[in-house]
Order: C-alpha cells, then structure tokens, then sequence
C-alpha cells in the first residue's frame, strides 16, 4: 500500500465533510488581532519562528498516563510528540495537510511486502536520548513489547501490535519473559532496522506506527508503571518536573538535534502543564490571556460560550472543527435487561439526540449523531436505522419495543458518567429525563476521567457488579479510518479486565471477521466500502446509541502563537507547531 496516497486520499474525504476545510490550507497565518474566527481551521494563525517564552497548559483532570505505551487519550498523543519520537507521525501542518504522514524517528515511511504482511522500517543514525545513548531499533522493540504485551503494569493503550504481529497471543510481556530475543515477530537485524511479521495483511501500518507506543524505551530505564515519573526523553524536551496530582514541567533536552528532526521547530523554551484545574477555571485563564490552550482540545465550557460568542471581537479567537469524534451511549450487552436487543432498541428510539445537543450548548457543540463513523472520517456511510423527526427521539416507537423485551413498565440501571467533563454530565441528565417518559430509571453515578476506564466503565467486573447497563463514552479516531475509528470499540479482542474501551462487551463474529477482512482489503475504495457496512453491523446490534457528532469550541489567546487545528489529533491545536510569547 502506498500511505502517501491513502493518507492524501483521505484528506480529500475529511476536506469534503467539513465545509470549513474544503479550501485546503495555507502556511500563511496573521496576528491574533487580525485572525477571524474558524481561520485555525486552515491556517497557521499568529506564526512565529521566535525562540523563547513559555507554554502553559492546563487540564480539568489528568491524563491516563504521560507514559507513551500506557496512553490512549488523544491529547497525549499530540502532546507526547514534543518528548517522544514514534517512528512516523502526522506532519505539524495547516489544513488537510496536517493528515499526511511523514518520517520521524525512522528516514521513511514502512516498506511493505506486497501482501502487507511484513513491514520495514529504517532509523534515523544519531539519534539521542537525553542522557546521551543512541538510539537503536531494540530501543523501539522493546517499546512495542512492554506497551502491548504486559497489561500487568501497563493495561491504558490499545493493544493493535498484539493482535497484528505474529505470536502475539502467546507472549508474555517483556516482565514475565526474559529471553533475549523477545517477540520474535519483530526483528531488528541491526542497530538501524525493525521489521515486523504480522500474522494477516495489515493496509493501515503506518498510522499504526505512528502511535507513541513506538517511541523507544530504555530498557535498563523501564520501572513497568512507574516508568511515568522518569520518562527518557528522544524529543527536543524532557522532564524537569512531574506530579501526577499537579502536571508537569518540560525543558530542553540538550541532546535533541534539530539536524535530525526535521518536523519539529522547538520553539518555547519551557512547556508547564497544569493539571486537575476546574473547567471553567480554564476558560477563565484563557480569556485572561494566562495560559496558552486548553490541552484537553474539548474547548470552552457552555457556561463561558455565551460570553465568548455573543462578542466579536472575542469570537474572533474561536475555531469550531469537528472533532472526527463521537458522543454515544454504550449499553452492556451482559447487564440484564440490555442482554435483550429489544430492550436496547427501546433506548435508541427514546433519545432525544436534538435536546441533547441544545443542552450542551448548540450547534457549536456538535450534531446529532445517526451512524458510529463521523462524517469526517474515511469510511462514513449515511444512514438511520432509528429515525425519529427531528432527531427527538419517538416515544411510541420505544414503548412498543420496551414491551417485546417483557419490560413493558421501564426498569432500572446505572448510567455513569465522567464528572469532569460538564457536557458529559449535562448529556447524561438529559439523557436520563428522556428515558423518563418510558419507565426507565437511571441512577447517574459520575468518576473522574483519569479512573474511568482504568477503574469504573472500563471494568467488566465493576460493571456488571454495579448494574451499570449505561456507560456515557465519547471516542475519536486513533486514526482517520474506518479501522481507526472502530475496532478499539466494537471489536471483540478490546475487550479488557481493565483499561477497556469496547463499553459495550460487543463480541458479534461476523463484526470481528469484518474488521479483519477490511483491514487486509488493499484497494482504498473496496476498505472504506467495509467500514461503512460494519458500522451498519453495529447499529443493527442497537448496542451503541449515536449521540452527536462532537465539535469543539477552541480559544486562542493572544499570547498563542503558530496556531492550527489537527484533524489528525480529534480536531485539537497541533500542540508540535504551539508557541508563546509569555515568558
């Protein structure tokens, strides 16, 4: 597969979805005094090549972890670039172009044999990490091992390598197994090459490698989870200070080469973030021109919107992209009654999708949602299998399905929800007095995102313990395809004791063997063909209930300089180009 074309390809189709995009982009950008609203969508905006000041980030939580293998939030992906070089990445870029992938630590793009089977990749000579060690391939190795096979210590990330690399299934983890060689299915001839053996055609490889999971990783410096307080820097920063509670501090690494990166400017001299600040604490400091971004990239709370948007000049700061992402309810299939499809398409009727969305905010938020795949990401199929006028949900129609699964009254079950995320909470409120109007009770019971997954909606046993038949969930692309998109949430194997993200417990075999098929499918057009009928798949299961299709409010301040939205990175600032001219 050539991914030069396929990731051009679907540029065009994320560029046709969003009509603000559809212009293409430029490396032109202007002050913030002078920028106009939505201008992050296609260009660089307030750009600078100043060296100096200082970058503030700041988060309502925290992350899952800063580790690159124990990761899956889409924030630290953008934000793991600046001390952490995968073997390819999405190029910091305005526009479509910021969907093309390009070499980072490797000198090219993976060479795949012609069944895709196995690729290879070569490394960059010279690379350092901060305490002055080259890098090897085994460096990379051994990243890949201890983030896909040792769920023991690291149990965040997705688990795409061991399902895809020959011998996947059967090993251990670098912790349990001690033998030199490892998983044999990755090889590294010499210091300068990694080849992977997969066990069936993987089109996709390249987004795959561009995951942090291939950042390379010491191994006499790995402590398995604790590996987080002293992350080995191979980007331009590295680690000064770090609290899991408070954030972080990020400084030069000395050792960085611009030489030998040619994608990364490293502008600020200081990165700080701060973290499990209140949300509208946030806001509060962007407005106030203190902070530079929100890192989260889900934008401006509803309560600071009106004020935001109802003024020109400050509107003028604001970009509104879609963010390749999707609001939905997942119903556990092992949580009585929603074992019973009847039962889960009563809730699919009953939802008011347009209520929703007026409740968080408006269009500014996002629209409702009729199908898995969003409309910015390549494999997206229009259709509604559940239909309502106006997306306000039909009552009769639930009623008369909540009746055939025997519960003709309503029932009762837990809904949970992340408490720091406000729309969340709103959506789930209003979720709940929707169910209302058929019998269903749900008792809301809300965590804290950095735990969702790790200890609550993620946690088969939690789960069916605590009757939580309802999880709200809100997914992005791991990258913009319809694999991407889906097999982290509707694939069976995603299934976890812990850290999981298929909410629903979906293990259907004829979804499972769809993905597979599609995902060693070649020809681009027949691929995304697949996607689209897997997501039809899916919602005929009425096991997922499409929300909306999120959109983000962002703000820059004055202060933020070299300004872009990333469709790559769930429509969030690429946080490679972001400078500052605080100091």
């Amino acid at each position: 597969m050539n991914s030069r074309k396929t990731a051009a390809a679907i540029a065009a189709t994320v560029a046709l979805g969003l009509a603000a995009t559809a212009c293409g982009s430029s490396d032109s950008g202007s002050g913030s005094s002078n920028a106009k609203a939505d201008a992050g969508l296609t260009s660089i905006v307030n750009k600078s090549d100043k060296k100096g000041g200082t970058v503030t980030y700041e988060h309502s939580s925290g992350p899952d972890s800063l580790d690159p293998g124990n990761t899956y939030y889409g924030w630290v992906q953008n934000f793991a670039r600046l001390y952490a070089r995968s073997l390819v990445t999405f190029k910091p870029a305005a526009g479509k172009d910021g969907l093309t992938i390009v070499p980072d630590l490797a000198t090219g793009l993976g060479k795949a044999s012609p069944d895709a089977k196995t690729w290879t990749y070569t490394l960059r000579k010279g690379v350092k990490f901060e305490d002055g060690t080259e890098i090897t391939s085994k460096d990379v190795k051994y990243a890949i091992e201890r983030s896909n096979f040792a769920p023991e210590a690291l149990s965040n990330g997705p688990t795409y390598f061991k399902a895809y690399l020959e011998g996947g299934d059967k090993y251990k983890g670098p912790y349990k197994d001690k033998s030199p060689d490892g998983l044999k299915s990755i090889e590294t001839p010499d210091d300068s090459t990694i080849v992977f053996h997969l066990n069936k055609p993987f089109a996709d490889m390249d987004y795959l490698a561009a995951f942090s999971q291939t950042a390379p990783v010491p191994a006499k410096s790995d402590k398995g989870a604790s590996y987080v307080q002293h992350i080995v820097s191979s980007g331009p920063y590295k680690f000064s200070a770090y609290s899991e509670s408070r954030g972080a501090t990020l400084v030069r690494n000395p050792q960085w080469e611009p030489k030998s990166d040619p994608i990364r400017k490293a502008l600020p001299d200081k990165i700080v973030l701060k973290l499990n600040v209140n949300p509208t604490t946030v806001d509060e400091h962007l407005l106030n021109n203190t902070t530079t971004t929100d890192i989260a990239g889900t934008g401006l709370q509803s309560k600071t919107q009106p004020k935001v948007l109802s003024k020109a000049s400050e509107k003028a700061h604001t970009d509104n992209p879609y963010a390749g992402a999707l609001q939905y309810l997942a119903l556990n299939v092992n949580v009585k009654p929603f074992d019973n499809i009847e039962c889960r398409k009563a809730v699919q009727y009953v939802t008011d999708k347009a209520g929703m969305v007026d409740s968080i905010g408006g269009n500014v938020k996002g629209a409702p949602a009729t199908t898995v795949i969003p409309p910015t990401v390549a494999g997206y199929k229009k259709f509604d299998l559940y239909p309502s006028a106006g997306n306000k949900g039909d009552v009769a129609k639930a009623k008369e399905h909540l009746a055939k699964c025997g519960h003709p009254k309503g029932f009762k079950t837990t809904l949970t929800a992340r408490s720091d995320r406000p729309d969340e909470v709103t959506a789930a409120t209003q979720l709940q007095q929707s169910l209302k109007k058929i019998g269903i009770t749900a008792d809301i019971k809300t965590f804290p995102a950095d735990k969702y997954f790790t200890d609550f909606a993620g946690v088969p046993a939690w789960v069916h313990k605590n009757n939580a038949g309802m999880m709200m969930m809100a997914w992005g692309a791991d990258w913009p395809t319809g694999y991407g998109f889906l097999d982290q949430i509707v694939d069976g194997t995603a299934i976890k004791p812990s850290g999981g993200t298929n909410l629903m417990e979906l293990n259907d075999k004829a979804i499972n063997a769809e993905l597979v098929k599609g995902i060693g499918t070649i020809d681009t057009t027949a691929r995304n063909a697949i996607w689209g009928d897997v997501d039809q798949k899916v919602m005929e299961n009425a096991s997922l209930v499409p929300l909306y299709y999120r959109k983000n409010l962002l703000y820059r301040p004055d202060n933020a300089e070299n300004v872009t939205v990333t469709d790559a990175y769930l429509g969030m600032y690429d946080y490679v180009l972001m400078t500052s001219s605080n100091k």
